[in-house]
């Protein structure tokens, strides 16, 4: 596992955070079977989306947008660990800095 000089990037992601939520969606097969449907259906339903057609953003846009705020609502919601507390803090620190709109491209990209 590497990790840069800077201290940020870790095996090629933004984060250890971000690399580790991304593994474990790729990794478990319900899962990942579960996202690529979601990816798919981001795509399509924001192609006709009032974003698109004003031209404020282009459908890989819209779909990563829409792609990384249901990959982090879902995570979120699904956390074991919601009550305030040291360890809940610290849960609710590491997906703080999960850059959800990477991983979401690297979905989209599939």
């Amino acid at each position: 596992m590497e990790r840069s000089d800077e201290g940020k990037r870790y095996n090629g992601w933004e984060n250890y955070e971000t690399w580790t939520v991304s593994l474990w969606l790729d990794n478990e097969e319900a899962s990942y079977c579960y996202w690529r449907e979601v990816a798919k259906d981001c795509r399509h339903e924001v192609s006709d989306s009032t974003r698109v057609c004003d031209g404020d953003c282009t459908i890989d846009e819209a779909a990563r947008d829409e792609l990384a705020f249901r990959l982090m609502q879902e995570i979120r919601a699904a956390a074991p660990l919601t009550e305030l507390g040291m360890y809940g803090s610290l849960l609710r620190a590491a997906l703080d800095e999960v850059n959800w709109h990477e991983i979401a491209e690297n979905w989209l990209k599939e």
